[in-house]
């Protein structure tokens, strides 16, 4: 078991791997459980009454998730690609107002509780919860048998406080992680970014490529070992971040022209990310970078010739530059 102070001295990050370990100092919080991927403007919402019920009580508000996806486990062939790496969702709800966060490494020593045995021994024993906040949809337990009616019957029984909050819908359709994923996997960006109430990011390793960008005077960045949702194939206005992963290189925010899928003009088949860093000049091979999509500019085509390749890529990077901001950002 991991725990984390934060800066300020409230905030605690909790890795549960069993049901025994449990910072004492971490217990009797008002508590939400549940796959917050993507922490979108509904997961916020929740965490809004979450923070709003716990204050009242006089308690922390502590958000529990889970590292990986109990789908990923139960049903790997059709578990969800997530939509934030684990170190992100924490970091997130913590910014929609969680003091603390605890994640459970899922394995079967969780999954094979029965809804009763969840609440009995993980929210009444392990954590001795003051009181819960969940969506509508909440399900929990084995076979989730656990149901928001039967947890609120439970929860009344013992003196616990109980508080179903309200889903939130955007033009009259439910805000959730799968229709955020449905705008990625169609390039809406834009609209992703809406929901999220953020732009979509993605992180991963720059890596060597062809080296044909900076043969045309264009030099890209590729990106591998991605761990999150990638939208569509297309042509993209971005912003990279460098991830402050060395103390003699700090951290960066870049605009960007981002290139996802093939290379077809130079007979490439094979999907890449790869990203042109406006203004910045330097070698950021076996770094970590993390790489947000502002809007997609055009589908992935093939050229008639390199030249004509080359000034389409000016012409997209004049667009990305005008819509991410040309000069660059202050280190971080």
């Amino acid at each position: 078991m991991m725990l984390q102070t934060g800066r300020a001295g409230c905030e605690f990050v909790i890795a549960i791997e069993n049901l025994l370990d449990f910072p004492p100092a971490a217990r009797g919080a008002m508590v939400t459980v549940g796959n917050f991927d993507g922490v979108h403007r509904g997961h916020q919402r929740l965490i809004g009454r979450l923070r709003a019920a716990a204050e009242a009580a006089g308690v922390p508000a502590m958000a529990i998730t889970f590292d990986p996806h109990p789908a990923a486990l139960l049903r790997p062939e059709a578990a969800p690609v997530p939509l934030v790496w684990p170190e992100r969702e924490v970091e997130l709800l913590l910014a929609a107002g969680a003091s603390s966060v605890a994640v459970f490494r899922t394995g079967r020593w969780l999954l094979d509780l029965s809804a009763r045995d969840f609440y009995d021994r993980v929210i009444r024993g392990l954590l001795r919860a003051k009181g819960m906040v969940e969506g509508p949809n909440f399900a929990f337990g084995h076979d989730r048998r656990g149901t928001v009616e039967i947890l609120a019957d439970w929860c009344a029984e013992d003196g616990l406080e109980f508080e179903v909050a309200d889903p939130l819908r955007d033009g009259g359709v439910l805000i959730s992680s799968s229709r955020i994923r449905d705008e990625l996997h169609r390039g809406h960006v834009e609209e992703a970014a809406r929901l999220l109430s953020r732009p979509h990011r993605i992180r991963g390793i720059v890596t060597h490529g062809a080296g044909r960008g900076r043969g045309i005077g264009i030099p890209t960045i590729n990106i591998d070992e991605i761990d999150t949702l990638i939208p569509l194939d297309g042509v993209y206005a971005a912003r990279v971040h460098i991830v402050n992963d060395r103390a003699d290189s700090p951290s960066s925010i870049w605009p960007a022209a981002c290139n996802i899928g093939p290379n077809p003009t130079f007979g490439e088949q094979a999907r890449k990310v790869e990203a042109h860093l406006i203004g910045f000049t330097g070698d950021l091979y076996g770094r970590a970078v993390e790489l947000e999509f502002l809007a997609r500019l055009r589908a992935t085509r093939p050229f008639s010739s390199v030249e004509e390749l080359i000034g389409q890529i000016r012409e997209d990077i004049a667009r990305a530059s005008e819509i991410a901001g040309s000069s660059i950002a202050s280190p971080d």
